[in-house]
């Protein structure tokens, strides 16, 4: 399998498996003398651990302790390898053990089982929604190095199985269930999960990421458009099926005149740009959003196939998140921030000319 490194000059390399001892890291190209502790990734990885989702969580349950095992002396990045490693605790691989030989519907069963010809069928191996606990800890440690340059991600849900929340405040979004930018909002998330949940069905949602104090001048103009590599980051996590910048789809539905970001000496007066033109970052927010799908492991009969290539129903047991959008929150952060964090360092290779280079 390749495909297990993220980045150019910031590389996050990861391993593991659901099911297996654990998962962790190797972030490459991290600068030295960056303040960085095991307790600043603990706190994203505490976001998103199983179990922290309310109405909406999976029933297991894992401490995500992270271990630095290199690259870190006295509090600060040294330049070299930074290596750690999560322990997985609560697996109950047996569940499993009656679908190990049957296809579900929505998960990529069928398509490992094509490509590799064998596959680790407890709880989807490597394809698993566990494997991004790897990214929530190297995006912790491109925050850290980012925060030296006055840079910060915030990122919330704008719509929970249908329902919308008004983005009113974002900065206490993180202390909130489902990290809900509106207060009022929970509420009618928390019911939307319940009746799924109900059901034997789940729902998805629409995260916002929004990156402030990204100075002008960030990102290539042709294939590494920096919008362009927000793209990649975000449609490689899962259940990741759009991403859209600024205004998205809606600019297809507008005229230039109302698309357009005027300009005036106070900056620009709105941002359906989203922060980057020309795939270079503008000076304002960036702002990204992702659509995430339903999970797919529901409590309901569904029709599917077995590898022997005979149609079958399954209703696939375990224990499973209602709703992804509490848990996937840090990780469209953690994304976002490894990619920045690599498009600066591309930047000051290059020569570029960003104010805090």
């Amino acid at each position: 399998m390749s495909g297990n490194t993220f980045g150019k000059l910031f590389r996050l390399t990861t391993f593991g498996e659901s099911h297996g001892p654990g998962l962790g890291g190797v972030i490459d190209g991290c600068p030295a003398g960056i303040p960085l502790t095991e307790a600043d990734i603990q706190v994203e990885l505490d976001r998103r651990k199983p179990g922290t989702g309310g109405i909406a969580a999976t029933a297991r349950r894992e401490d995500d302790a992270v271990h630095l095992h290199s690259g870190v002396f006295e509090g600060r990045t040294t330049g070299t390898p930074i290596g750690f490693f999560i322990a997985n605790q609560d697996m109950r691989s047996r569940d499993y053990s009656a679908i190990k030989d049957v296809w579900r519907p929505g998960h990529a069963d069928r398509t490992y089982d094509a490509k590799f010809g064998f596959r680790d069928y407890r709880g989807g191996g490597r394809s698993s929604g566990r494997e991004t606990v790897s990214r929530v800890a190297g995006g912790a440690v491109a925050a850290a190095f980012l925060a030296t340059r006055g840079v910060s991600v915030l990122a919330y849900p704008v719509e929970v199985g249908g329902v919308p929340a008004r983005v009113i405040d974002p900065e206490n979004a993180h202390a909130r269930p489902f990290f809900s930018p509106d207060e009022a909002a929970v509420a009618a998330f928390e019911e939307r999960c319940r009746q799924a949940r109900a059901a034997g069905d789940t729902v998805g949602g629409v995260v916002e990421v929004r990156a402030r104090g990204v100075p002008a001048g960030l990102g290539e103009p042709v294939f590494d458009k920096l919008d362009a590599r927000l793209a990649y980051a975000l449609m490689g996590i899962g259940a990741v099926k759009g991403v859209e910048i600024g205004a998205g789809f809606s600019a297809a539905r507008a005229t230039g005149a109302t698309n357009n970001d005027p300009m005036t000496l106070d900056g620009f007066a709105s941002n359906n740009a989203g922060g980057i033109l020309g795939g270079i970052s503008s000076g304002q927010e960036i702002v990204v959003r992702c659509a995430v799908k339903p999970i797919p492991s529901i409590g309901q009969p569904q029709r599917t196939m077995t590898r022997q290539g005979e149609e079958t129903e399954i209703t696939v047991g375990g224990r499973h998140d209602v709703c992804a959008i509490p848990r996937i929150v840090p990780v469209c952060k953690a994304m976002v921030l490894l990619v920045l964090a690599d498009m600066w360092l591309l930047d000051r290779r290059l020569g570029g000319e960003c104010p805090r280079n």
